[in-house]
């Protein structure tokens, strides 16, 4: 299978604007993807946005980014003190907020949460991304739930074992709030990179999987 690699703009370091809405929803989603982007490509610039991070949910978000972080060329973060689960209500000001994310970063790439996520507080900040970046490459992550939403991806990336792992021991050591609920596990993390990993015919068996709703694949000229 033909594989697609991302490029920076000439002159620049590849630009990674990740979003979450809850302190460990950008791990869960793509945490491996980001650690395989930062090892293989020789600079990228990460901005790391979460929007219900308050009190220790905080202190865990900013934990998180720095678990992932560490290999990035510059890594930028903005943490919110959104209500969780109830982000519809906060609409207006979480459209202020992502008016300002356009004069801190142009991203190359956007890793956000999917559009058709039932979680209320993620497909408000869908919408919102997907509002706000118009002409960018936008990939939607997926979170296991109890909302029962788990499709059909359509863009993998394959990842090894060690960032599988990395990924697994980054969340279950930095999210102890979330230990008590009955699906966050290893297994459950391990288990979804595994079944993504035989549906992209991953050589590692393991991969993460996006929404690819729009792609350019070849510019004119």
């Amino acid at each position: 299978m033909l594989s697609l690699l991302p490029a920076p703009r000439s002159g620049r370091p590849l630009r990674v604007l990740c979003l979450g809405a809850h302190s460990d929803d950008i791990e869960i989603g793509c945490g491996a993807t980001v650690l395989h982007l930062l090892d293989q490509l020789p600079e990228v610039e990460v901005y790391w946005a979460v929007f219900a991070a308050a009190g220790q949910r905080r202190e865990e978000a900013e934990a998180g980014a720095a678990a992932f972080l560490g290999r990035a060329a510059a890594a930028h973060t903005r943490f919110h003190d959104f209500r969780d689960g109830y982000f519809p209500a906060e609409f207006t000001r979480l459209k202020d907020a992502f008016e300002a994310l356009k004069g801190w970063v142009e991203p190359d790439l956007v890793l956000t949460h999917q559009r058709a996520d039932r979680h209320q507080d993620h497909r408000t900040l869908s919408d919102l991304t997907w509002n706000t970046f118009r002409n960018h490459l936008v990939l939607g992550y997926e979170i296991p739930k109890y909302e029962g939403d788990l499709g059909n991806p359509n863009l993998f990336v394959p990842v090894s074992p060690e960032r599988a792992q990395a990924k697994i021991t980054a969340l279950m050591e930095g999210f102890a709030s979330q230990r008590s609920k009955g699906w966050f596990t290893p297994d459950t993390f391990h288990g979804l990179m595994r079944l993504r990993g035989i549906q992209a015919a991953s050589p590692t068996g393991l991969a993460e999987a996006f929404y690819a709703e729009k792609i350019t694949f070849l510019q004119p000229g």
